[in-house]
C-alpha cells in the first residue's frame, strides 16, 4: 500500500498551490480521501475530506472557500486545490485513505508534502 503525495513548494502569500496523492495497492475507490496537515510545534489538523461516492466533501472552517478536494478514482489519485494561501497554511500536509469493513477500521497514510507560504 502507498500514498504518495506531491505539489508542495514555497509560495507567497495569495499563491496557489495543488496537492496531489496518488494511491495504490488498495481499492482506491472504496476509500473515503482526506487531508492533515501539520504546522511546525502544533498537532494534526484535518483539513478536507471526500467521500468514496465523492458526493460530499468537508473542509476545516480556516480553508472553506479557498481550498477544493477532488478525487479521480479512475487514476487513483486526490487532489488539494489550494487559493489564497496565508502563513497559516503552512505545515506538512498529509494524504489519509480510511474504510469501514466488515467491522474493521482500515486506514492508511501518505509520508507528507511540505507546503511553505511566505513572502
Amino acid at each position: 500500500v502507498q500514498l504518495v503525495e506531491s505539489g508542495g513548494d514555497l509560495v507567497q502569500p495569495g499563491g496557489s498551490l495543488r496537492l496531489s496523492c496518488a494511491a495504490s495497492g488498495f481499492t482506491f475507490g472504496s476509500y473515503d480521501m482526506s487531508w492533515v496537515r501539520q504546522a511546525p510545534g502544533k498537532g494534526p489538523e484535518w483539513v478536507s475530506s471526500i467521500n468514496n461516492g465523492k458526493i460530499s466533501t468537508y473542509y476545516t472552517d480556516s480553508v472553506k472557500g479557498r481550498f477544493t478536494i477532488s478525487k479521480d478514482d479512475a487514476k487513483n489519485t486526490v487532489n488539494l486545490q489550494m487559493n489564497s494561501l496565508k502563513a497559516e497554511d503552512t505545515a506538512v500536509y498529509y494524504c489519509h485513505a480510511d474504510q469501514y469493513y466488515s467491522g474493521s477500521y482500515l486506514d492508511y497514510w501518505g509520508q507528507g508534502t511540505q507546503v511553505t507560504v511566505s513572502p
